[in-house]
């Protein structure tokens, strides 16, 4: 751990908090149907988003505080310069346990030595189709070639292990993918995982009807590749199996139809420096001001564990009176 500890970092439902999102800009160069409009979104400005060193800050106290994993999320993060800097500065950190992010990995062929060498082991490639019209319906860019470039630059790297590819799934699109994504994961050690389609997207057109559950992927896959579950991790988002016969594993992140609010061990860093202590979130704890007015790390231990307090017990999604949160997807930061 760092060489200052600080008191564990507790909400208000005795729930110990360990792993930080932290989105480096709410830019992305995919258009994404579950995330953004078709025309985008108004970014923010270059001076409202936290630099590296004050990102890095942030970490520092949240390591103190017994928060060791974090992962860098956008927007999509390596449009943002020089993120494998950003990586170096993180991973430099006394008491990072995990360094991790999430990509689309349109730009990861580009910075992928860079990255392992900053110090990136863990990695999330963002895919939903691998045919490369379909792929184009979902991001409106035509750009499936150069992501799977991506995926293998990364995947030459031994230490960066596991490599995650991440799906959303959703009703009437991801049942055509489901079997080529098992044979994605079976011929060459990438684990797949399935996520459930969530209301976060731009254009507020989620439906609960366009959920594909976890169960109803798990019965399409186990009608063609047996599957067994393994042992859950404490605070996992994911439900991990394995084909039997022990070729690859098989993920489902499933927070619509099975919720695992009461092990949630995570807060979200905007890229403008707003707390979020959930994805649906619809109130913020700004850190950047008082960071750039010169507060010490004892004030913002104090404005951080006052926000922790309150966070929320779960995200009541497909409950009575549920309102998707103000921010899209992009904005927030996965």
């Amino acid at each position: 751990m760092s060489g200052l500890r600080r008191e564990p970092l507790l909400d208000g439902h005795g729930r110990r908090i360990e792993d930080v999102r932290v989105s480096v800009t709410d830019r992305c160069n995919f258009r994404c149907q579950y995330c953004m409009p078709a025309d985008g979104l108004p970014w923010l400005r270059r001076d409202e988003i936290l630099s590296f060193e004050e990102i890095t800050r942030i970490v520092r106290l949240l390591v103190e505080m017994g928060v060791p994993d974090v992962r860098l999320t956008g927007g999509e993060p390596l449009v943002r310069r020089d993120v494998p800097s950003l990586v170096r500065m993180v991973a430099g950190v006394d008491g990072v346990r995990d360094l991790s992010l999430t990509t689309n990995g349109y730009l990861l062929e580009r910075d992928a030595d860079a990255l392992v060498a900053a110090g990136l082991r863990r990695i999330n490639v963002s895919i939903d189709s691998l045919q490369r019209d379909r792929f184009f319906q979902i991001t409106r860019r035509d750009a499936l070639p150069q992501v799977l470039r991506g995926l293998d630059a990364i995947a030459r790297h031994p230490e960066v292990r596991p490599v995650k590819v991440n799906a959303v799934a959703i009703r009437g699109f991801t049942e055509r993918e489901v079997i080529p994504f098992c044979d994605l994961a079976r011929s060459t050690g990438f684990q797949v995982r399935f996520i459930e389609f969530m209301p976060l997207d731009g254009d507020r057109a989620w439906d609960r009807d366009a959920v594909l559950t976890g169960s109803e992927l798990r019965e399409l896959i186990a009608a063609v590749h047996p599957i067994e579950e393994l042992p859950r991790e404490p605070s996992s988002t994911a439900r991990v199996f394995r084909f039997r016969d022990g070729r690859g594993e098989i993920g489902f992140v499933d927070p619509v139809s099975d919720p695992f609010c009461a092990e949630c061990n995570r807060i979200r860093l905007t890229a403008e420096g707003a707390l979020r202590t959930c994805l649906f979130s619809h109130h913020e704890t700004d850190l950047r001001e008082p960071l750039r007015s010169g507060a010490d790390d004892d004030e913002l231990e104090r404005i951080v564990r006052a926000a922790v307090w309150r966070k929320e017990l779960k995200h009541r999604v497909g409950e009575p009176g549920f309102r998707q949160p103000a921010r899209t997807m992009s904005a927030i930061g996965g």
